[in-house]
């Protein structure tokens, strides 16, 4: 018996696989095990904060900053962790005992707790993310963890997708939420603040968190601070050359040739 095959339709011109092939906003950018794990916006994002949290009443040798790293919260159940998007400690030595770089951070150990904690929302982490998820296990839920195990005293959520900012503040043994101006909050007790900042980083332009002192200014990176000293010392070079040029106009007025002194 011989099968009738049905002629494949054909196009001209092909149609690319840019066109036939799901593309990156159709496929999946999470694991549904571990929703949440890092791309390159949660890793970019996270260097911009690392690289502009300067507290200014704290060293940098007393300040630890990590993002994606585990945080374990629980001496009973020493095997229960978060991992934070981002967070930072402030009044612990950088190094663990001054003298390695951590693998985790241990509450149990350190016996300090983190002063502000950071999640980028993702699709599969959000609800739980914003605290609209109840636990699944015995385990409690990340938002409980930070509210009332550890008691963070400022949680911040970052929503990339539409570009909103929220910001809590834990008041008594609850999270707040707080009023946020200009998309900005300020965080007294480490005399910085938080805000959203439309600029160029890793080459991409959009709206980034970024840290900001008392005056307002934006906490500049490395290499805008070098481009800050070169112009400085471009400005420097053009007065100094400036004045030199009055000096010999000066000396020529009075009949002296500059270039024979």
């Amino acid at each position: 018996m011989s099968v009738i095959r049905q002629p494949i339709e054909q196009v001209d011109p092909p149609r690319s696989p840019r066109e036939t092939l799901p593309t990156m906003y159709d496929l999946p950018s999470e694991d549904p095990e571990e929703p949440g794990l890092p791309d390159e916006f949660h890793l970019w994002q996270a260097e911009l904060c690392s690289a502009t949290f300067r507290p200014p009443t704290f060293s940098p040798e007393q300040v630890f900053v990590a993002s994606d790293l585990n945080l374990y919260y629980d001496p009973t159940h020493t095997g229960w962790y978060k991992r934070p998007d981002w967070f930072a400690v402030v009044g612990v030595p950088r190094l663990y005992e001054e003298r390695d770089l951590r693998l985790s951070y241990v509450i149990w150990q350190e016996g300090v707790r983190p002063i502000v904690a950071i999640e980028f929302l993702s699709p599969g982490t959000r609800d739980e993310d914003l605290g609209q998820r109840q636990p699944r296990g015995p385990q409690p839920t990340k938002w409980q963890v930070y509210e009332q195990v550890l008691g963070i005293p400022y949680y911040i959520v970052f929503d990339r997708y539409n570009d909103e900012l929220q910001a809590f503040q834990l008041a008594g043994n609850q999270y707040q939420p707080q009023v946020l101006t200009n998309s900005r909050i300020w965080l007294p007790s480490l005399e910085l603040g938080l805000g959203l900042w439309q600029g160029e980083f890793r080459g991409l332009n959009r709206l980034w968190l970024r840290w900001f002192d008392s005056n307002g200014n934006w906490i500049p990176l490395e290499a805008e601070l070098e481009r800050q000293r070169a112009e400085q010392e471009r400005q420097r070079a053009e007065q100094e050359r400036q004045r030199a040029e009055r000096l010999a106009e000066r000396l020529r007025q009075a009949g002296i040739d500059p270039n024979e002194i």
